[in-house]
């Protein structure tokens, strides 16, 4: 596991955010902080408020309170593509590819988030939109290599299987370009071959210098993957540090136990 905490920078800072919805104070007064290069875990029992954090982050919902940086700089989680922009790429718990699209294709829209050319160079098929279009084609394929499904890219997303749509998942995320990956619930449904597969495309992703938050119900992946995680119950903040920290916590064990999870 790599020491990312003592080196580096801070690539995002979230504080002091709240959320309610209707009667239900579903977050109050959490906050994270992800240096670059570590794996970050969000964990929790069931309706602890981590997917409601995550979604705050990623912009799905907007907060009623709270600070966000990204990169050093402010950033508004006001919207999915708003916060793309900005540098955040999410996966989802469930799958959102475009079924009858290849899989290049998938990977091909996340990377036009990062293109120059614009309307009237996609409608009039201008030479430096082909030129874009070629080079956007081919880090497409590069990615995919890279995530180990690149022999499926001219096949339709929906016939791939559900460990490779994972993987087709992460690959569209990593064409953003972002300065940090947000994954919600990646090994949900996998058998345990395709968690040990996961892991190591994880583990390979951080090790190539990326910033991965990871929200997962497997709390042996958080605990075997993440450099640092956080710990929610009830919308609040619990615990925070090390997996052998974590672990140890009281709080922590109440939790889960008092959940009736182990």
């Amino acid at each position: 596991m790599s020491n990312a905490t003592s080196t580096s920078n801070t690539v995002l800072k979230v504080s002091g955010v709240g959320k309610r919805f209707g009667g239900l104070q579903a977050l109050s007064d959490v906050g994270i902080e992800i240096r670059a290069g570590q794996v970050y875990g969000l964990i929790g029992p069931n309706g602890a408020g981590k997917t409601t954090f995550f979604n705050v982050i990623t912009g799905l919902y907007i907060p009623d309170s709270g600070t966000f940086e990204l990169g050093g700089a402010p950033y508004k989680p006001a919207a999915v593509h708003e916060v793309a922009k900005a540098g955040i790429a999410r996966t989802f718990q469930n799958i959102r590819l475009f079924p009858e699209m290849t899989a290049l294709e998938n990977v091909m829209v996340g990377r036009h988030v990062r293109t120059a050319s614009g309307l009237i160079g996609a409608v009039f098929r201008t030479p430096s939109f082909k030129a874009e279009e070629a080079r956007i084609r081919e880090r497409a394929q590069e990615l995919m290599d890279y995530v180990g499904i690149g022999r499926y890219a001219e096949y339709k997303a929906r016939t791939l299987s559900y460990g490779d749509q994972r993987r087709l998942e992460i690959a569209r995320a990593l064409a953003t370009d972002p300065k940090l990956i947000a994954l919600d619930e990646p090994a949900a449904g996998m058998n345990a071959t395709e968690k040990v597969v996961l892991r190591e495309l994880i583990d390979r992703i951080r090790k190539d210098g990326r910033t991965i938050l990871l929200i997962e119900h497997d709390v042996k992946l958080v605990m075997g993957l993440c450099d640092r995680v956080t710990v929610l119950d009830y919308g609040k903040q619990i615990a925070e540090g090390t997996p052998a920290e974590v672990q140890k916590n009281p709080k922590v064990i109440e939790a889960y136990l008092g959940a009736g999870q182990h």
